[in-house]
């Protein structure tokens, strides 16, 4: 239970007046984020680890630097810095993400801000291992669908992955796909990557594609109004989705099919609220993915199931 503790400016100053090495500040703020009842769950499960990934990008260092930096002591302006840091992050209950600008998906650093949801979503898994047994060797994935993309770590960790394929990232945030755009010619993809402003499918009519990705908003109604505060930071736009969170996915389900080649294959993530899924759709074979680095909500359907069963 969440104990809404503070940090107050007089201890934030008694740091800054008493602390002197990067290990004294990685061990005070992971004593504060413990007592202050802190919720992990954006790149971090523990305070230790919530620390390191505070400070140190704080500081522009690397998170797998020499053991022997941590030693090194900070000037006081540096000091300042991070107390505001842990103001924000206690106080405030900003996730880390955004006070860095910096999440990793798959393996990849993004810049992310309150414009974009903070990636955490199982399919870098997914991505990593190509889709596993799903993908035929014999059809070749050239075309994609991202929808959703947000900051665009999936629709760029595909294209990393698959080298040869062009990927369409869309999302119906014009604010998103501004980060959006950013991430993808930070990481030299524009030639294969493009996204586009799209309320589900109304943005790419007539295009088909080998592969569906779609990691949407899917928060009912009930988890909206008990997410810890740090969630409240991220715009409700990529989280809530009506009563039961699946509106969005009704729309994606309706139409899908209209947009998959004749091998395709949709992958929708929808989290808890796939306790919903099996109750609406009775005759839909869906196959919920396993996982071995966590994550739940994940099902996959072919071209031919939508077909037949929507």
């Amino acid at each position: 239970m969440m104990n809404d503790a503070q940090i107050t400016q007089e201890i934030l100053n008694e740091a800054i007046n008493e602390l002197e090495t990067i290990n004294d500040w990685l061990r005070f703020s992971a004593s504060q984020f413990s007592e202050a009842g802190l919720f992990f769950g954006h790149g971090t499960d523990n305070a230790w680890d919530e620390a390191v990934s505070l400070i140190l990008p704080a500081l522009f260092l690397p998170m797998d630097m020499p053991r022997d930096v941590i030693s090194s002591k900070l000037v006081t302006s540096e000091k300042q810095k991070l107390a505001q840091l842990l103001e924000a992050r206690i106080n405030q209950r900003t996730p880390v993400p955004y006070l860095t600008n910096q999440a990793w998906f798959a393996k990849l650093p993004f810049y992310v801000d309150e414009r974009v949801l903070i990636p955490r979503s199982p399919f870098a898994e997914l991505i990593h291992n190509r889709f596993s047994t799903w993908l035929e060797d014999d059809k070749p994935v050239s075309r994609i669908l991202d929808m959703c993309t947000g900051s665009a770590c999936i629709a760029i960790a595909l294209a990393k992955e698959f080298t040869n394929s062009q990927v369409d990232a869309v999302d119906i945030s014009y604010e998103a796909l501004e980060v959006a755009d950013f991430n993808i010619h930070e990481h030299l993809v524009s030639d294969r990557v493009f996204p586009i402003q799209s309320d589900v499918f109304s943005g790419v009519p007539g295009q088909k594609y080998d592969l569906i990705i779609a990691n949407p908003p899917y928060v009912d109604a009930e988890d909206m109004a008990d997410l810890p505060d740090e969630f409240h930071h991220e715009p409700e736009l990529g989280l809530a989705s009506g009563d039961d969170g699946l509106d969005v996915t009704r729309t994606i389900l309706a139409q899908a099919a209209d947009h998959l080649t004749d091998h395709g294959l949709l992958f929708v993530e929808v989290g808890n609220s796939m306790v919903h899924m099996e109750a609406i759709y009775p005759n839909l074979p869906f196959t919920w993915l396993e996982f071995e680095n966590g994550g739940i909500g994940v099902f996959v359907l072919s071209k031919e199931d939508l077909v037949k069963h929507i």
